[in-house]
């Protein structure tokens, strides 16, 4: 009779086990889509020659974005807060334009030349920063902060997730499906990085004070410099038995990409890294 006790008692605690294994292996996997998506991402700025229409998009996304905020879609002049825009432009972005000016001289005009015009002064001022330094040299330039802006903030959505996750169980108690509810707010953390890397980015680009090369290799030691700063900060995730480790947020990324190429390696194996951690602890977290 005790040895059958045993015996259940062992066979629900591996039951649980196993449950809390697929579960974490499952939110496991949109963390996996989404470091597809950056890699993929990261692997095409690395390769293309010219950025400039990356770049472009970017700044009209985040232009149309900060026009938006004082010209709504579709609205009229008496909705519309020309004032506050014009100094958001030009504390923010430097870019100094007198909206209100060109509404006065103009017997009708809609919001979407509002938003034209800004996009197109924020193109003609962009140019000009990079006609003083030369294209080449700013195309360096740009995929530096490009990379730089796609880590840091990976690195902050990757702490996001594990605080969702930690907490993700409790959902339950409002009669909602925790693994749904995780996806869902998954995601939106996820397009709430691309934000953020465009806007990054687009700032940076548009602010940074450069009129030659010498200045350009300046600011970007200085961009380098800020990345080996928070490249230094560790987060917290939860292992298998739903306990918290500290992870070093270097390690999070998943380090170089290619490291392990063509290693098979098993979840439950040491991490080639020679970190002593399992492999789906460390380098397999997000592989």
């Amino acid at each position: 009779i005790v040895t059958r006790s045993i015996e259940s008692a062992q066979r629900k605690v591996e039951a649980r086990n196993f449950d809390i294994r697929k579960q974490l292996l499952e939110y496991d996997d949109v963390a996996n889509d989404q470091r597809k998506v950056i890699y993929q991402q990261r692997n095409d700025i690395l390769d293309a020659s010219d950025l400039a229409d990356v770049i472009a998009a970017m700044r009209e996304d985040s232009m149309t974005d900060l026009v938006r905020l004082y010209v709504p879609v579709e609205s009229v002049e008496e909705q519309w807060d020309l004032p506050a825009l014009e100094k958001a432009l030009n504390e923010e972005w430097q870019i100094a334009v007198s909206l209100q000016d060109m509404v006065a001289q103009s017997e009708s005009i809609t919001d979407e030349e509002i938003l034209e015009r800004v996009v197109k002064l924020a193109h003609a001022a962009f140019d000009a920063k990079v006609e003083l330094v030369g294209r080449e040299n700013f195309t360096q330039f740009e995929r530096a902060v490009l990379l730089q802006s796609f880590d840091s903030n990976w690195r902050d959505h990757l702490s996001s997730l594990d605080y969702l996750r930690q907490g993700i169980h409790l959902r339950g108690y409002a009669q909602k499906q925790p693994k749904q509810e995780y996806k869902r707010e998954a995601f939106e953390l996820f397009r709430q990085l691309i934000d953020s890397v465009k806007n990054e980015v687009t700032k940076i680009l548009m602010t940074v004070q450069v009129q030659s090369p010498a200045q350009l290799d300046e600011a970007a030691q200085q961009l380098e410099a800020r990345a080996e700063h928070i490249s230094n900060v560790t987060y917290t995730a939860p292992t298998e038995t739903g306990e918290a480790q500290t992870v070093p947020e270097g390690q999070a990324l998943g380090g170089d990409e290619g490291a392990f190429e063509g290693l098979r390696v098993g979840r439950n194996d040491p991490c080639p890294c020679g970190s002593g951690k399992k492999y789906k602890q460390c380098h397999g977290k997000l592989a």
